[in-house]
């Protein structure tokens, strides 16, 4: 690699850096980024527009302390059970925050160069990323109030002293957005006299001010660190909220994006198939800026799918997700969608706004409360909205808007059929695949909504339950893997390949996936209803020359011409191309 190829690198990242810092010397900055990289003239120049993922990948999320066993650190039994029951199946892990923290189940660091010794440490860490792809959050815009940069800044100390925003109560905020109905300011005494904080989500998670060149030497040493300990889709948290300017709306400003464009080529020029994801809680067009041209986030949190499929089950009624998928545009080569319809917080309704009108959402939210969850609300124009449905997917999936039924592991089931062929890599929330129910008790402990859908499993009630037939946390593992496993030999369900929305009714949801060969072509119909539904093998326009096959009933269709019976929430994947079976 030459050294002209270097100093395109440090032309890339000094015209970065010239427009978020313009008044800052972008040459001195550029090498000091290197150094932090350690990043030399001979750093190979990572291709443009590459994949670094197929339809292999499934990222399963959870805590590090999801699992519990007595006498072991959660990190290592988390790691022995996924080797047991998950190695082959699940081939990476999103191990949500693992550092000492104060609150938010994580999101509250305190100290970003440790490993939380209550759940392990780096080797622990090492270890899970030997066997499998890791994945862990770059909490960007916040850490803890209880770490030392904040009890140095209440101090006046280096470290720390200018890291985190501050404003005035008198300055024109009333267009600051956010998702908490919380004070926005903190009041805090210093050697310089009392300050006020900026708080986007809650007094104990302070803003960093990255308008100080200090706080991005201070992630970027924190990149590299986690890149070292085998770190490589990096989940950059609430990111849509790192730039603020007074009398803005402080929520996807230029110099955001353009801090994501320095973040992405500093990563993939150490290592090239490292990868960054997005998570940004917002309106569906909003989320999709963060693509870029292709060149910031490799990945964007697909938000607007878990509400508008829940809704979809629940109402027996596709037309809002088909309008929806018909809408969004194929993820560029190099891009993909993260696809997801539950995690470790709620289901965020910002995302549907657009999608679904006042009276939709109100039944929605009326029908998640009557199944026993809870509903999180913000502030907007003066109003209180529903900003997140706080429940576990698999009771959020018990019945309709009718009321409880007996279809709540077939209609479970049916939401991960359709998440698994759709465009993009699926992200799994562990407790989707066992099909844990609400946690009241965890919620009663420590008054957060959010606890109902982080509970902590036992392994060893885990692996008596799913080592019993009869148990529906068995039924889901089972059919869930079953559903994974065939989904990873089929090049037509790479997160990249081409989707077309069919149209053959409310009642059915279909569509077609084709590899990027254009050799194997899969036609995806789920019958989303309560009801037994049929579809004309004619309105496929399957061609006739070929064999046809369903790959999850693992039965080939013998009648191009006639009709296929969907039972409620049956699913169907059928293929012109049988591999692996």
């Amino acid at each position: 690699m030459t050294e002209q190829n270097n100093s395109e690198l440090s032309h890339r990242i000094k015209t970065h850096i010239q427009f978020i810092y313009p008044n800052l010397n972008a040459e001195e900055i550029s090498q000091q980024l290197l150094n932090l990289m350690r990043l030399t003239e001979n750093t190979p120049t990572p291709p443009n527009h590459q994949n670094h993922w197929n339809q292999e990948d499934i990222i399963a999320i959870t805590y590090g302390n999801s699992l519990l066993k007595e006498g072991e650190k959660p990190l290592h039994t988390l790691h022995e059970f996924f080797n047991k029951h998950l190695k082959g199946c699940i081939n990476s892990i999103h191990i949500l925050p693992f550092y000492p923290y104060s609150s938010d189940d994580g999101f509250a660091v305190m100290d970003y160069s440790k490993v939380n010794d209550s759940l392990g440490d780096w080797a622990d860490v090492n270890k899970l990323a030997q066997d499998y792809k890791l994945m862990a959050d770059i909490v960007v815009n916040h850490c803890s109030s209880r770490s030392l940069w904040f009890e140095n800044f209440k101090q006046g100390k280096e470290p720390g002293k200018d890291y985190f925003y501050t404003a005035s109560p008198d300055d024109d905020l009333q267009d600051v957005v956010r998702p908490r109905t919380s004070p926005l300011l903190r009041e805090v005494v210093t050697p310089q006299g009392t300050q006020y904080v900026w708080c986007t989500f809650s007094h104990d998670q302070v803003d960093f001010d990255f308008r100080n060149i200090n706080v991005l030497y201070e992630f970027v040493k924190i990149i590299r660190l986690y890149l070292d300990q085998g770190v490589r889709i990096f989940r950059l948290d609430a990111v849509a909220f790192l730039w603020k300017e007074v009398g803005t709306n402080c929520i996807h400003l230029a110099q955001t994006h353009e801090m994501i464009r320095l973040m992405r080529c500093l990563i993939e020029h150490s290592i090239n198939d490292a990868v960054i994801i997005t998570e940004t809680n917002v309106p569906n067009h909003e989320n999709l800026s963060y693509f870029g041209n292709g060149n910031e986030a490799h990945c964007v949190y697909n938000f607007s799918l878990p509400p508008l499929l829940i809704n979809t089950l629940i109402s027996g009624d596709c037309r809002h997700l088909k309008r929806w998928m018909m809408t969004m545009p194929p993820s560029q080569m190099g891009t993909a969608y993260f696809n997801f319809i539950a995690s470790h917080d709620g289901v965020g309704l910002r995302p549907a706004e657009g999608l679904l009108n006042e009276d939709e959402l109100g039944t929605l939210v009326n029908t998640i409360s009557q199944f026993g969850g809870r509903i999180s609300w913000r502030s907007a124009n003066g109003m209180q909205k529903p900003y997140e449905m706080n429940i576990s997917l698999f009771d959020a999936l018990q019945g309709t808007s009718k009321g409880p039924d007996k279809y709540q592991v077939d209609r479970f089931i049916c939401a991960h059929a359709i998440m698994l062929a759709l465009e993009g890599i699926p992200g799994i929330y562990i407790h989707s695949l066992f099909g844990t129910n609400n946690d009241y008790e965890r919620v009663e402990n420590t008054s957060q909504n959010r606890s109902i859908n982080r509970h902590q499993w036992s392994v060893e009630q885990l692996e008596a339950e799913l080592s019993n037939p009869f148990s529906h946390h068995s039924k889901v593992f089972e059919r869930i893997k079953r559903l994974i496993h065939k989904r990873a030999k089929q090049p037509a369900f790479h997160p990249n390949a081409v989707q077309f929305t069919l149209q053959i009714g409310d009642q059915l949801l279909g569509f077609w996936r084709q590899s990027q060969n254009r050799s194997q072509s899969i036609f995806c119909i789920f019958n989303i209803s309560d009801e037994i539904q049929t579809v004309k093998m004619t309105e496929l326009n399957l061609i006739d020359t070929e064999n046809w096959y369903d790959l999850i009933a693992d039965q080939e269709v013998a009648d191009l011409h006639g009709e296929i019976s969907l039972a409620p929430y049956q699913s169907v994947w059928l293929t012109n191309l049988v591999l692996n079976q």
